[in-house]
């Protein structure tokens, strides 16, 4: 015990344990606030951890040494966090919960009882109804740092098996929760037979790529896959994350520097690849979501890609307009949204045409996770915007087609 009278020790409230519905008890309230029941919302990144459940993933990893293995690593440490086939490359998503941050996404600790349901359903459904959620977007934290794992059929085989267990686990027995299935980018082949097989199963709206990865996007072993996926409709998103691995990273010394810089930077070097070697021009109906990076650097990389393609156009030859057109035409996720400088976001929100292509996302159950509020609570947006952005921007990305305002 610290007696150092700088350092305030608070008695906890919440901790792990802590029901959901407890935790988000003013959520609830706020929502009832605002006549969120009159909105459809739709979450479209929030996690689960998956730690809890990896003997059950396993059941689906189809290498039947790199699955016994796995159940020998699980059943010697308790956790997968520490086999080779996920990681590493987590470090940065083991740092969010330092210094108190309560770490509120662990699945056996919260009391589950009474119910016939998995209990990461359960959870999820008491998360969704305390906040005013219609329908959420699940993303499975620990596996955000997979396309760092030294093992590249390793994340191909676990990738796999997680898909197949969150679709048929989850996505079929709850049809508010869908999932954008996991592609392992270092495998082309393993990544398109999970578009083909997994496009059209229930709960499906889209695949992720994670962002935590040095895989160029533009790398022509993808161009097919991205033939895939086009064809069937659904969008490509790309989620970011933090990481302490990667080199520039490495040089800080404090995790909030880590968590400022690490989100952003991977997601600007995927979309600066995927604007100047021509993407948007080779699939112009692929779709395309960038998923927890906020919005501060968007009109950043318009203004710098749009001064060098002016400059240099003849290193981008497929491009036929402004690199800042074809990103208008993306989808952005709103979380962690910035937000202390309204005369900012404004501006950041004409430039990335914020009606139409910005995209409600809690980021729930993480410390810094954000209630539709922080979206009903902008001034400068009217009542049409605030519906578009909260769930119909949405709806119409994924055919989505039930709930208020949605036809």
């Amino acid at each position: 015990m610290t007696t150092d009278p700088r350092v305030k020790t608070l008695t906890p409230v919440f901790d792990r344990f802590t029901d959901t519905r407890e935790m988000l008890d003013h959520a609830r309230q706020q929502s009832d606030e605002f006549g969120l029941d009159d909105y459809f919302v739709v979450d479209v990144d929030s996690h689960r951890e998956p730690n809890a459940h990896w003997r059950e993933v396993l059941e689906f990893m189809e290498n039947p040494v790199m699955r016994s293995n796995s159940l020998a690593t699980l059943d010697a440490r308790g956790t997968m966090m520490y086999v080779p086939y996920p990681g590493p490359g987590a470090s940065g998503v083991s740092s969010q919960s330092m210094f108190g941050r309560v770490p509120h996404q662990d699945p056996q600790a919260e009391a589950v009882e009474g119910v016939t349901r998995h209990r990461d359903i359960e959870l999820s459904r008491r998360a969704m109804d305390a906040i005013g959620i219609n329908v959420q977007v699940i993303f499975p934290t620990s596996l955000l740092g997979l396309g760092m794992s030294p093992l590249a059929e390793g994340e191909a085989q676990a990738a796999y098996a997680y898909n197949r267990w969150m679709i048929e686990a989850f996505c079929a027995e709850e049809p508010r929760i869908k999932f954008m299935p996991y592609l392992p980018l270092r495998s082309p082949e393993m990544s398109l037979r999970i578009v083909r097989e997994f496009a059209g199963r229930p709960g499906v709206v889209g695949f992720l790529v994670t962002s935590i990865r040095y895989s160029p996007v533009h790398d022509n072993q993808f161009m097919e896959l991205y033939a895939a996926i086009e064809e069937t409709g659904l969008p490509i998103a790309f989620h970011a994350g933090p990481t302490w691995d990667d080199d520039w990273m490495k040089t800080m010394n404090r995790f909030i520097s880590v968590h400022a810089l690490s989100f952003v930077h991977c997601n600007m070097v995927h979309l600066t690849n995927w604007i100047i070697n021509g993407l948007p021009e080779r699939f112009p109906r692929l779709k395309v979501i960038w998923v927890e990076s906020g919005l501060a650097w968007v009109p950043f990389m318009m203004q710098r890609l749009d001064h060098e393609y002016l400059k240099r156009t003849s290193e981008a030859p497929l491009l036929t307009r402004l690199p800042s057109e074809y990103m208008r035409e993306m989808y952005y996720t709103s979380q962690p949204m910035e937000c202390d400088d309204h005369d900012l976001l404004e501006a950041t929100m004409k430039a990335i045409n914020a009606e139409t292509q910005l995209l409600y996302a809690s980021d729930w159950p993480h410390w810094d996770f954000d209630l539709p509020s922080s979206i009903l609570g902008i001034r400068f947006l009217d009542a049409k915007a605030k519906r578009n952005i909260l769930g119909l921007n949405a709806a119409r990305l994924f055919n989505l087609t039930e709930g208020p305002g949605v036809g």
